[in-house]
């Protein structure tokens, strides 16, 4: 009986250990997402209930588009026409996306990217963590 809830425990550890794959993460990156919190170095959460601006994440095999959107109210997004592009690489068993415009370089890691969360960290050690966009619903039928 000691045993068996040993063998329990560390069956436990074990399968909550598991590392993300990075190529099924790829998988789930595209889509409307909309941030819920900001996590910062020092532990502070900045929380988000309400955005008036979702990111629009576009991937095309190991490259992707990064656009910032406005949600209106007929199900339609509106945009200012600016885009960051980025290149997806695998490094260190983890999932990298590296931006680079004329005026800066930089690369998040993905932490978590799965239907619904998606959560990177960026060179500033700052956690976010975004849901899935859900469309405006005013019960119309």
């Amino acid at each position: 009986m000691k045993y068996s809830i040993y063998i329990i425990f560390f069956s436990f550890i074990f399968l909550g250990c598991e590392k993300p794959n990075p190529e099924a993460q790829k998988q789930n990156l595209s889509g409307y997402w909309e941030i819920k919190t900001v996590k910062m170095p020092d532990g502070e959460k900045k929380e988000y209930t309400i955005n008036t601006v979702v990111d629009y994440i576009e991937i095309k095999g190991d490259s992707g588009t990064r656009t910032k959107v406005s949600p209106r109210f007929d199900g339609t997004f509106r945009t200012n026409g600016i885009s960051e592009n980025f290149t997806l690489k695998i490094e260190d068993d983890s999932l990298r996306m590296y931006y680079k415009t004329p005026f800066d370089a930089w690369k998040e890691t993905v932490i978590k990217a799965e239907d619904s969360t998606l959560a990177v960290i960026n060179r500033d050690n700052k956690i976010y963590t975004y849901s899935k966009f859900k469309k405006f619903d005013f019960g119309k039928e």
